[in-house]
């Protein structure tokens, strides 16, 4: 599955490959960008911003498929890094040097994974080894359909043997060849590794044995951390979550997510902090958090709301820096083809086609996030991999605005069209002019949107979208809820959950945006019954698209995947806005920045001392 973020997302790391200069001279030089003038400092604190619910709510690593808050990786990703790290200055590539393996190799015509892990050590003093990739493995084979990161049909259900023959190698058999590319961008960039011999128990008081070994003994493991990672009283003081083989370590937690690390002073990597702790603190509303960075005192990194780029100026008088960098995913309205009520209406393609025609993309780019935004053409970015994107999708996509198809396509479909009304169906049935099948006469296209409160760009854009879809007579009802409360109670819905009571909760939902890897295939989204399909779309065409990214490489073949998705419409496609941070102009460290570097990690940035 992949997890949900929220548009109004937390500030995330910037991270470089860039060690600090101990002492000496003053010009400091950040990664690829411009000198900083100034004496590097050891020590001090950094404070980030999380706004409208950007919390995380679980500690352990392997989250649970039925958690699908996408911040708990702020948390943990510092702790227990996963075992392929991408990003590299402002290239979004992978970094072999922050990366947990010395060594990655493919053979048996792309079947067989080789990985020589690094000679690292957990925070304990442990070495890691073999063991705790096995560890992991062992876990997820027993329980992969209660991991959120779980793709259908790929690691650990596609393994065959894993195979251990030194302390430090691990080789990976799988059960047919694969592209490369996808594996690690797609499969292995989930992994995290964790420590097997502080971790395999079932009891907080019980000894540590060898019990990920058996089917049984896995699951007991699994469900005791589990419950251990989702107690957020103890995220702070669980004896647990002490050992971790990542840059940092939580030192508080509370409830409303407010949090602070200190840096791992046995982290075996390169970049090794220098800041004395970093604090992530919560706020509830765009403005709260723009009067605190106006006061210029207590915030250090903090994202910009959009509608508030006017106040650059301003921020820059009170000592900050700006930064604008593309999000590497899709934003989305999901519609759920399983509800009740609007799901017969959803599932015809011609009214999604009328939607997304009514959705004024170009005009939310400008008005709503001032430019610092993907398009939002299809089900793949046009602002960040362009090795991806395809000619039709940089060309505007199957779908520019236009309310006279929309209208055109409605009528043609039995439907009295009445701008800034509400359109009556006159023509039941499923033929070619006809409404379409489960459509009855005399009913209305009207629909309920769900999406995360506490943005006013999210307010802006929503009202938008309501108003322009009213001029083809669609009636949209806004509801806003907190991010947290709108991911809980709208779950995954397909043949198999309809009609659950959870389905029909929701007909259109707007969560945010769907993050993606490098390489952005639908894999896990798109597919049928697919976690992360969270409106139940299913063709197996589709399904023969995506495997076909999977196990090659041809660009021909990620374009038919990529224009045939965003003709479909599993979902309707939204701008999804970049993210514009602010940050104190002496703390270093923190640009160039690759999309894939959001994933909170301070340990690269560092104070200077203004040059004398």
């Amino acid at each position: 599955m992949r997890i949900r973020y929220s548009l109004a997302m937390t500030v995330t790391a910037l991270a470089l490959a860039t060690a600090v200069a101990a002492c000496g001279g003053t010009t400091v030089k950040v990664g690829a960008g411009s000198a900083v003038k100034g004496q590097p400092e050891r020590g001090g604190t950094v404070t980030v911003a999380e706004v409208s619910g950007a919390s995380p709510n679980d500690i352990f690593p392997l989250t649970p498929a039925t958690n699908e808050n996408g911040y708990n990786i702020d948390l943990t990703e510092g702790e227990w890094p996963n075992l392929v790290y991408i990003g590299d200055g402002a290239n979004s590539v992978v970094n072999p040097k922050e990366s947990l393996y010395s060594s990655l190799t493919w053979s048996d015509n792309d079947s067989v994974i080789t990985i020589v892990l690094k000679s690292w050590k957990w925070s304990d003093g442990t070495p890691i080894t073999s063991r705790d990739f096995t560890f992991v493995y062992n876990l997820l084979k027993a329980n992969y359909n209660d991991w959120i990161s779980y793709l259908p049909g790929l690691f650990p259900a596609d393994v065959t043997k894993v195979e251990t023959p030194d302390t430090h190698t691990v080789v990976i058999h799988l059960n047919r060849s694969y592209n490369p590319d996808f594996y690690v961008d797609d499969v292995l960039y989930y992994v995290p590794l964790m420590p097997q011999h502080a971790w395999d128990k079932t009891s907080l008081t019980g000894a540590v044995g060898n019990y990920d070994q058996t089917k049984s003994g896995a699951t007991a493991v699994w469900n005791f951390l589990q419950k251990q990672g989702a107690d957020m009283a103890t995220f702070a003081t669980n004896p647990l979550w002490k050992v971790v083989d990542g840059p940092w370590k939580v030192s508080e937690f509370q409830s409303d997510g407010y949090y602070a690390q200190v840096p791992n002073t046995s982290y075996s990597g390169s970049a090794k902090p220098t800041l004395s702790k970093v604090i992530s603190t919560p706020f509830t509303t765009d403005a709260a958090e723009m009067d605190t960075l106006r006061s210029g005192t207590t915030l250090t990194v903090a994202p910009l709301p959009l509608n508030d780029v006017g106040q650059i100026g301003e921020l820059k008088s009170e000592g900050y820096s700006v930064a604008s960098v593309p999000t590497p995913g899709v934003a989305e309205i999901v519609p759920n083809l399983w509800n009740a009520k609007a799901g017969p209406l959803l599932k015809q393609l011609y009214i999604r086609q009328a939607l997304e025609y009514q959705i004024n993309r170009q005009q939310i780019v400008t008005d709503v996030f001032h430019g610092y935004a993907d398009p939002g053409n299809g089900a793949v970015p046009t602002t960040y991999g362009q090795q991806f994107a395809s000619p039709l999708e940089k060309s505007g996509g199957p779908y520019p605005y236009s309310p006279s198809k929309a209208e055109a396509l409605l009528k043609a479909h039995g439907w009295k069209v009445t701008p800034n009304g509400t359109d009556i169906c006159q023509q039941p049935g499923a033929g070619a002019s006809d409404c379409g099948a489960g459509v009855t006469a005399g009913e209305k296209l009207q629909f309920q949107l769900l999406y995360a409160s506490g943005s006013a760009d999210y307010d802006q854009m929503n009202a938008a979208i309501q108003t322009s879809e009213a001029q083809a007579g669609i009636h949209i009802t806004l509801k806003a809820e907190p991010f947290n409360t709108l991911v809980a109670t709208t779950s995954t819905c397909n043949a198999q959950s309809h009609p659950a009571s959870t389905c029909n909760n929701w007909q259109l939902q707007q969560f945010g945006y769907q993050p993606y890897s490098v390489d952005p295939n639908g894999s896990g989204i798109f597919n049928t019954d697919a976690d992360s399909n969270y409106g139940g779309y299913s063709s197996p065409q589709m399904d023969q698209l995506v495997n076909e990214t999977e196990y090659g490489a041809s660009s021909s073949a990620f374009f038919a995947y990529e224009d045939y998705t965003a003709q479909q419409l599993p979902w309707l496609w939204l701008p999804n806005q970049s993210t514009v941070v602010v940050y104190k102009s002496n703390l270093a460290g923190f640009t160039p920045a690759s999309p894939f570097d959001f994933t909170l990690n301070p340990e690269v940035w560092y104070y200077v001392k203004p040059a004398s």
